[in-house]
């Protein structure tokens, strides 16, 4: 339900940049540009740096330089271009709102399609404000980067939980398949993309090596749980077991566990974050007034704001995330009720639909040489997806059945076949990923050959089966 990472993370939001240069000699590292790594984030800095930052044992390559805002090509623009789509949405929203309570001649479907559009450009223009409000609540406590970039991919998820919680009363089981199919979209789109980026002379493109950590070991646990479930799923389907649901009690625990594991992984990171900042500001021995300068030049193209304004912005994308989820709800039910596709199709459309976004993102990203933007919001629509959104998904589930409507026909969700598909094909898809970033390098041609065979195999069995 990812309008997903690729709505939440426009390349104006989260500009988590880094460079993938040629590692030569000790010549060539004297003469790279003093801007970026070298400069340690510092205007001023020389390319000397790079020499006293590998000395003590950090790559300046690999180093994460957030900058939160506009960039500046934009700022000359005196309305944020958030603005100018929630508009356009709101009023394309009340335009189908009429359409709809005005007995205006249109199709259900039609209706329903013009609704799903409406919505995605709802969603995304809400997640483009939560961020905004988070960067300008940051700037004004004087949050590091590190800190300001995790609280604004948490906050930016909230669209998808509201309409993860508009879907579930709707059908539980299209909810609990979209969250999933999303994530080896996501996937996919990762190994895709990351094998036409610029490689070094290693054919290597590196991330910062504190997301990479926390990732590698996400990816395994991810792979690891799906392994279990859907190992357990299918005992108990083929041995005449008396349980072949989830139960909500089931539901709870699987999700909480999954939360922990996210809690523990955003640590991590954050941690590692926190403590490359410090080996930098101490391998260059930094003055307080250096260190001062650093971070104001991660806020230096976010614009100051009074509380109350970051207030407004926070409940405009809020009230945008409603609308936008409601719309994608009643696409869903007409899909299912009215033109009576499978829960496994209108959660395959939903994706496809949503997907469309984030190859916008990264064409835009890629065509501006911002390639660590890019690889970054497809690397973390894998990780944040899968131990936040699905946890969610489950939790309201669980809820959904506990105290409103237990008799639902999609409930309890059943060890079925395309559940259980869905569940342990986890485990080859993300412990591949897993064992590449071991690597230390993105896809090469035979790399993202195999992630599009296991990806497609899921589909097919599916499409077929499901």
């Amino acid at each position: 339900m990812r309008f997903w990472l690729y709505f939440l993370y426009p390349d104006f939001l989260l500009t988590l940049k880094t460079q993938t240069v040629k590692h030569g000699d000790a010549d060539d590292v004297q003469k790279r540009s003093a801007s970026g790594k070298a400069a340690a984030g510092l205007p001023e800095g020389k390319a000397v740096h790079h020499n006293v930052l590998r000395k003590a044992g950090i790559d300046p390559d690999r180093l994460s330089i957030l900058h939160l805002g506009r960039p500046p090509q934009l700022l000359k623009y005196a309305t944020p271009p958030w603005a100018r789509r929630i508009s356009l949405a709101f009023i394309l929203w009340l335009t189908l709102y009429a359409m709809q309570h005005t007995g205006f001649a249109v199709s259900v479907p039609v209706s329903a399609w013009l609704s799903l559009l409406v919505g995605l450009l709802m969603l995304q223009a809400a997640c483009q404000i939560l961020v905004t409000t988070t960067e300008r609540f940051a700037a004004r406590m004087g949050w590091s980067h590190y800190v300001a970039g995790t609280v604004a991919e948490m906050l930016a998820t909230l669209p998808e939980c509201i309409v993860i919680a508009f879907l579930v009363p709707v059908s539980p089981t299209t909810a609990f398949i979209l969250v999933m199919v999303t994530i080896y979209n996501n996937a996919l789109v990762f190994s895709v993309y990351s094998y036409f980026l610029p490689r070094d002379t290693h054919g290597k493109f590196l991330m910062p090596k504190p997301i990479t950590d926390a990732g590698m070991q996400v990816l395994i646990a991810g792979g690891a749980m799906g392994l279990a479930m859907g190992l357990v799923m299918i005992v108990f389907n083929t041995n005449a077991h008396p349980k072949q649901s989830f139960s909500p009690t089931d539901l709870l625990v699987i999700g909480g566990l999954m939360l922990v594991i996210f809690v523990a992984y955003l640590y991590k990171m954050l941690k590692d974050l926190s403590q490359e900042e410090e080996d930098v500001q101490s391998a260059l021995s930094l003055t307080e007034e250096q260190k001062e300068k650093r971070l104001d030049l991660v806020y230096k193209n976010v614009q100051n704001s009074s509380f109350s304004q970051i207030f407004l912005l926070l409940v405009v994308g809020i009230g945008g995330a409603f609308l936008g989820g409601e719309r994608v709800a009643y696409f869903a039910e007409v899909a299912i009720d009215v033109m009576h596709l499978s829960e496994v199709l209108a959660a395959f459309i939903l994706a496809a639909f949503a997907g469309m976004s984030e190859y916008v993102i990264l064409w835009t990203s890629h065509r501006k040489k911002e390639y660590g933007i890019a690889l970054a919001n497809a690397f973390g629509g894998i990780t944040q997806l899968l131990f936040l959104i699905v946890p969610f998904t489950l939790a309201t589930i669980a809820i959904y059945q506990l105290f409103f409507n237990p008799s639902h026909p999609d409930l309890p969700i059943a060890f079925s076949i395309p559940h259980i598909l869905l569940v342990i094909f986890l485990f080859p898809t993300l412990n591949t990923l897993a064992s590449l970033l071991e690597n230390d390098h993105t896809m090469g041609i035979l790399d993202t050959v195999i992630m599009i065979t296991l990806v497609a195999s899921l589909i097919m069995l599916l499409v077929a089966f499901g």
